[in-house]
């Protein structure tokens, strides 16, 4: 029998974020502000560090002092979001959330935000690696969304906006941006991004001197919301699923080796 010591194999423990995510808790970026708060334990012991491993066969993950552990199954839900509706799990001002329209048990989250008055297309799951794969900016998922604007667009700022703006001392990507037509003199666009800031198409818009007066999703990764009324929802079918995997699958490998290096991502 050989004298040496058996060292456990790191490649055989997970980060604790994606632990997280694989048990439906939220998307890998939520799990790691449950970190630093404070509310996750691992075997009983508060675990507040960004990059830490567990072992999915043996260590006990809790969150809120409630064991987790990685879902069994996943539900993929599409909804067309509402006005006034807020995108969260709850909020603390006692708004309506789009969990709230969907009234149901289990324990969802949307994938990504849509601010309080826009409205369109939003993905809801339980499945965070998913997630997490479809919110991380380097994958840049393409969103479509329909502006009208409080006034008719110059051509050059139409430009600009394509182009890319400073926002936060940081260039936005390049998009695209076609006017369809004028609604009593107000200009009613088509607009694609492939990344998604805060509140940036009203944020850009407003820069260039222009209110947004309506503004709805209607692409999400593929997925439209035109059969679909304000506030209704749907299951996405097995080929839709299967779909959004393989869209992320050519992604999985080169983010992988981002993760083992930086325990931010």
């Amino acid at each position: 029998m050989s004298g040496k010591t058996k060292h456990p194999d790191n490649r055989e423990k997970i980060r604790l974020n994606r632990y997280l995510a694989m048990a439906g808790v939220g998307s890998r970026r939520v799990c790691d502000q449950y970190i630093v708060q404070g509310r996750v334990k691992v075997n009983g012991r508060v675990i507040s560090t960004l990059g830490s491993r567990v072992d999915p066969r043996k260590d006990v993950v809790e969150f809120d002092n409630q064991r987790v552990r990685p879902m069994e199954y996943f539900i993929y839900i599409l909804m067309n979001k509402p006005l006034r509706t807020v995108t969260t799990v709850k909020d603390e001002k006692g708004r309506r959330t789009v969990i709230d329209l969907l009234g149901i048990p289990e324990r969802l989250f949307p994938v990504g935000r849509l601010d309080y008055l826009t409205t369109g297309a939003l993905l809801i799951t339980n499945d965070g690696e998913l997630a997490y794969y479809l919110t991380h900016p380097r994958f840049e998922v393409k969103k479509r969304y329909r502006v009208l604007l409080d006034k008719m667009i110059r051509p050059i700022d139409l430009h600009r906006f394509q182009r890319g703006m400073d926002l936060d001392g940081r260039l936005t990507a390049p998009c695209r941006a076609e006017e369809l037509r004028r609604i009593d003199n107000r200009s009613y666009l088509e607009v694609e991004l492939h990344e998604g800031r805060n509140r940036q198409i009203r944020r850009m818009f407003e820069t260039l001197g222009y209110g947004v007066e309506e503004l709805h999703r209607i692409e999400f990764a593929g997925l439209r919301v035109s059969d679909l009324k304000p506030g209704e929802w749907r299951e996405l079918t097995p080929g839709e699923v299967k779909r959004l995997k393989r869209l992320i699958t050519e992604q999985r490998e080169q983010m992988d080796s981002q993760w083992e290096t930086d325990p931010l991502k």
